[in-house]
């Protein structure tokens, strides 16, 4: 099981808030603008460009069983990526990626430190080049070893060294015996 991979993909998931277009009409429009083209849909749908242009006029509005599975079909396959890559782009751009985890954390640091491995819950804001780091890494399919690498240098530098306000000194968090683990953009 791929628990930060798996995790990724659910805060992809909760990004699309715009439902992908419902009835045929505006599913044909749709189709009709990502393809430039009556014509490119109508060859594609293997119907008249006649047809295309009377659902896109909302002439006609119930399409027969076998193209409404296709309609739908061509739509969502162009839906979710192009909603993916906004979602990634403000992520890894502006927007971040929050990490919410209970799992055992603790670090390694020169001689005379304290701080023991401890089990922690904690909800932390990494900035965008964390949320990059991660979706650049997923996509190249890294192991979840690595994404726990990457989640952890993000850790290390927000909230164990504060940005960089504390903890100069530290060389390694470890984040282990993960409970719990969710991401949100």
């Amino acid at each position: 099981m791929s628990m930060f991979g798996d995790g990724l993909d659910a805060a992809m998931q909760k990004t699309f808030t715009r439902p992908a277009p419902k009835s045929a009409p505006a599913q044909m429009r749709y189709l009709v603008k990502q393809l430039k083209g009556t014509r490119a849909v109508a060859q594609m749908l293997r119907i008249s460009q006649r047809t295309v242009e009377r659902y896109v006029k909302d002439q006609i509005k119930k399409p027969r069983p076998e193209l409404a599975a296709r309609l739908e079909r061509e739509v969502k396959k162009r839906w979710q990526p192009q909603i993916r890559a906004k979602a990634r782009q403000k992520a890894a751009t502006t927007g971040g990626i929050v990490i919410d985890t209970r799992a055992r954390l603790g670090y390694t640091a020169p001689i005379g430190s304290t701080d023991q491995d401890r089990i922690r819950h904690l909800t932390v804001a990494l900035p965008p080049r964390y949320a990059a780091r991660l979706f650049d890494a997923q996509a190249a399919g890294v192991s979840d070893q690595q994404l726990r690498k990457i989640a952890a240098e993000g850790l290390k530098e927000v909230y164990f060294q504060d940005g960089g306000r504390r903890a100069g000194s530290l060389e390694e968090v470890r984040f282990t015996d993960i409970e719990h683990l969710d991401f949100d953009l």
